[in-house]
């Protein structure tokens, strides 16, 4: 079975993968459950709750729940791509709103360049 979509990671004009970075930093048990999740969106696309929300617009974010905490991370879809913007672990009810301006921001690059 071939994936619906493609994982690419935001990448800086100076060549960093915050996402990728920020993953370096989590257990590799942690690391292997968001793995699994990213996984299931990229084969099941189109996915909605309990594991992929959107936010609004173009971000979309994949819910983790982690073992004894919750990661997020946040994407945009283009084309057959699942590009992943940013990432982080969540602390409060809401998504914060400098999370999601970052990835926000991460996208309006993208589409610039």
């Amino acid at each position: 079975m071939n994936p619906v979509l493609d994982v690419r990671f935001f990448r800086t004009d100076a060549g960093k993968e915050p996402v990728r970075e920020w993953l370096k930093d989590l257990s590799a048990i942690e690391r292997k459950t968001i793995g699994e999740d990213i996984k299931t969106v990229q084969f099941g696309w189109p996915l909605g709750m309990p594991l992929v929300r959107n936010l609004g617009g173009d971000i979309w974010e994949v819910r983790i729940n982690l073992s004894n905490r919750i990661a997020r991370i946040l994407f945009a879809l283009e084309g057959q791509d699942m590009l992943l913007l940013h990432a982080f672990i969540k602390k409060q009810q809401k998504t914060p709103g400098p999370e999601l301006d970052l990835a926000k921001e991460r996208l309006q690059l993208l589409k610039r360049r």
